[in-house]
């Protein structure tokens, strides 16, 4: 098991519902955290909320740095370890929780949008891993926690390049894993199922009630994200019946393809409406 308390943590993706969760749920185990972002208004808003949290002793002020970057450019992924260095003297963990989705046919997807979604979702953690792990060899220490999803392993109608995404993610955490096998580097891949975010339009919701898609909260969903890191999964598929969706897709594609048929018909009224 792993401790956390002291690991120097950065997040990104911490204004969003997950990154949100994690930093609140990572806090009261001592961990130092950069909390990393675009917007500084929000990082601030949530710098906050952590601050008036009596669960978190006030020491938060102390266990937090609030990074603004953009991390799909080269100077945000440097802002980020600068900072963290100059904050907390380094690094000991990376969680790429950052990501953009869609939910609309691929024909109608912009170029520019499916770049964007690969370069959030894929591109940016791949080049942020390779920023760290360098440091993380160093000082023969280090754990990289990439959040992926359901969508990773079983593609779905009208998410096209959001599950494509989590495809090549997955892959490569995969990879790397197997690549630093051999040093002290743990490579993590966590998948949860549909999460109730802001990245969901209303028509993904009322899409996901008409054909009974589960979607959980996201303090529950960081709190299995928490879990594993603690237990040091290298994989692992959050929520039932969907990871065992996942282990059938895998063998048998076909039949996923004749089970979903109904229900991607459901959903395209609702990407006509999105």
């Amino acid at each position: 098991m792993m401790t956390l308390n002291n690991q120097r943590i950065i997040l990104t993706g911490a204004t969003g519902g997950i990154g949100i969760e994690l930093a609140k749920q990572l806090l009261p185990y001592g961990c130092k955290l950069g909390l990393v972002g675009r917007s500084m208004e929000k990082l601030e808003q949530l710098s906050s909320e952590l601050n008036a949290d009596d669960a978190f002793n006030g020491y938060s002020n102390d266990h937090i740095t609030l990074i603004t970057a953009d991390i799909t450019t080269s100077e945000g992924r440097h802002q980020i370890v600068d900072e963290m260095e100059a904050r907390f003297n380094g690094y000991d963990m990376l969680i790429n929780a950052a990501g953009i989705m869609d939910f609309t046919s691929f024909l109608e997807q912009t170029d520019d949008r499916i770049e964007a979604v690969f370069k959030t979702n894929v591109i940016a953690p791949m080049q942020l891993c390779k920023k760290v792990i360098p440091y993380m060899l160093a000082q023969n220490k280090g754990h990289i926690v990439n959040v992926g999803s359901i969508f990773g392993s079983i593609g779905f109608a009208w998410f096209t390049s959001y599950s494509s995404s989590k495809f090549a993610l997955r892959g490569f955490s995969q990879s790397l894993r197997r690549e630093l096998a051999e040093t002290p580097i743990k490579i993590s891949y966590i998948a949860p199922r549909a999460v109730k975010t802001s990245l969901n339009s209303s028509a993904v919701y009322n899409m996901a009630e008409e054909v009974k898609m589960n979607m959980d909260m996201p303090d529950v969903v960081a709190k299995q994200i928490v879990y594993s890191i603690i237990k040091k999964h290298k994989e692992k598929y959050l929520g039932f019946p969907e990871s065992l969706f996942v282990r059938i897709n895998a063998v048998l594609p076909g039949l996923v393809d004749m089970a979903t048929r109904s229900q991607n018909k459901s959903a395209k009224k609702y990407v006509q409406q999105d």
